[in-house]
């Protein structure tokens, strides 16, 4: 299967509250197209394993504010295997770039259990770079962070508006792709991302103008892995 391999691209994170984003979703319905991937009102559930190595790196380079860093993660959509994305995010200041392949449901097993999996040598590659950790740096499961999400697609300059409700945890790793218990979190568990390419076209803040809304480096990985600190 091939890669999907994306541009480095502006991420700009938001967090306001269910009743500011009811009312910026209203006006998004209105001039906005949704991805596709939902059912048209409720949006849809996405789900990902994330992984770190033995030093938990991937959470260390969060929680400093890193200008750059990666995350490993594989992820589904609806409880549903008919689609398994094994993803990289590599976060360079405030843009970031996403490597993405699909796999099949015995490849997530394998990479689950520590193992390594086909790939084509090289670097674009996502399942390169998640064999590559796996051998020198015991990369391994550490948490499943589920959310709902509502997307919004502009063509131009690539605009992808999402709304994420509902951030909550999961710490059995092994029942990922199953019906998996989650806790919820105690913290922030809503955030607005707002993603484009070279430029922003200037109706998109005006949409998304309101006074509650405040930037916010939110990590639902870190989170989520926070959530079961002691």
């Amino acid at each position: 299967m091939g890669t999907d391999m994306e541009t480095y691209r502006v991420e700009d994170k938001f967090c306001c509250g269910e009743q500011e984003m009811y009312q910026l979703q209203r006006r998004l319905d209105a001039v906005l197209l949704t991805d596709g991937y939902g059912n048209g009102t409720g949006g849809y559930t996405v789900s990902s394993l994330y992984f770190d190595d033995f030093k938990d790196s991937c959470l260390a380079d969060t929680e400093a504010g890193s200008n750059r860093r990666r995350k490993y993660r594989i992820r589904i959509y609806n409880r549903s295997l008919d689609v398994i994305k094994l993803e990289i995010k590599e976060k360079r200041d405030n843009r970031v770039c996403k490597r993405t392949k699909r796999i099949s449901a015995g490849e997530m097993e394998r990479l689950k259990n520590g193992q390594c999996i086909a790939d084509e040598g090289t670097g674009q590659d996502p399942a390169f770079l998640f064999n590559l950790a796996i051998r020198t740096r015991g990369l391994l499961p550490k948490v499943i962070v589920t959310y709902e999400r509502m997307a919004y697609l502009y063509a131009p300059g690539n605009v992808r508006i999402t709304f994420d409700r509902n951030v909550r945890a999961g710490q059995r790793v092994e029942e990922f792709g199953k019906e998996v218990f989650h806790d919820f979190n105690r913290e922030e568990d809503a955030v607005l991302e707002l993603k484009y390419d070279a430029f922003l076209p200037s109706f998109i803040p005006q949409l998304l103008e309101q006074n509650s809304l405040r930037q916010t480096a939110f990590s639902k990985y870190r989170i989520c892995r926070n959530g079961y600190r002691v």
